[in-house]
């Protein structure tokens, strides 16, 4: 008799655990030689149009007597309109491209082939882009309110301690994330590059405009819930008197930031895991 002994049975394999996917996204961002290239001009563009503002204005104030200065809003020129659109068409564009790129290209199938829990691969989606986007924006924040702030020092130039001052600025720091976000959530619905981008782009800056008018208050509260419209609520100088005739309240506006990011992700998530590739 002879004693036989069986082969143990694989052990079955075990699941990713989070940090993988995290990982592989981080990897696939930062993969591409424009997202270096996009962040970084984007962010020089931007803080570069506000430091153009203050010094301008620094040179003008030069010229103005002492008693005509009080109606300069040293806090609105580290925070000009078009300036952080730009931004917000950068970070929406980055989310949407994270998403799309991968049905545009294929690369769907081995990504969900690598990690079948769709939901994990858009959470990790979601992480990468909100801390890269949010690094972009608190830089781009600061960056630009120090900058204007110390042209404009012998001109009424701001400090953080300032009232509204910090506000500002943390909020416009989470703007970036927050179109991010919505920009993930086009390109998970859309699934196309070009068309995620311009979804994206067309909810968030060409909306605003169409529900600015003060005739009738409920068209302005639809405005109210646009990302747009809370950031200008956001950096408004609280000593300087509102003239419009329905006003974001700064809890609004804070609520309206949060929301959009949960949406982004809301919607987002869903649309990857039941719809096929």
């Amino acid at each position: 008799m002879t004693a036989t002994t069986s082969a143990p049975l694989p052990s079955p394999e075990a699941p990713p655990r989070f940090r993988h996917p995290l990982a592989a996204e981080w990897t696939k961002l930062w993969s591409l030689r424009s997202t270096p290239l996009l962040l970084g001009l984007g962010a020089l563009v931007v803080i570069g149009v506000n430091v153009n503002a203050a010094r301008s204005n620094a040179e003008r104030l030069a010229e103005v007597p002492e008693a005509a200065r009080g109606m300069f809003d040293p806090l609105g020129t580290a925070f000009v309109d078009p300036a952080w659109q730009l931004l917000m068409v950068v970070a929406a564009c980055v989310g949407a491209v994270v998403v799309s790129g991968e049905y545009a290209t294929g690369l769907a199938h081995t990504t969900f082939a690598a990690v079948p829990d769709r939901r994990a691969v858009v959470l990790a989606k979601a992480v990468v882009v909100t801390a890269v986007t949010l690094v972009l924006g608190a830089a781009v924040s600061l960056g630009s309110f120090g900058a204007t702030q110390a042209l404009l020092r012998d001109h009424g130039g701001l400090s953080l301690a300032d009232p509204g001052a910090a506000r500002a600025v943390v909020g416009s720091a989470l703007l970036a994330p927050v179109c991010a976000l919505a920009g993930m959530a086009a390109g998970a619905l859309v699934r196309h590059a070009a068309g995620s981008v311009v979804a994206a782009i067309g909810t968030l800056l060409l909306l605003p405009p169409l529900f600015q008018g003060e005739t009738y208050r409920w068209v302005k509260e639809i405005g109210h819930l646009l990302p747009l419209t809370a950031w200008e609520a956001l950096v408004r100088d609280p000593a300087r008197p509102v003239l419009e005739k329905y006003p974001v309240a700064v809890g609004e506006a804070w609520a309206v930031l949060g929301g959009w990011a949960v949406a982004g992700l809301v919607l987002a998530v869903p649309a990857v895991r039941h719809r096929d590739v």
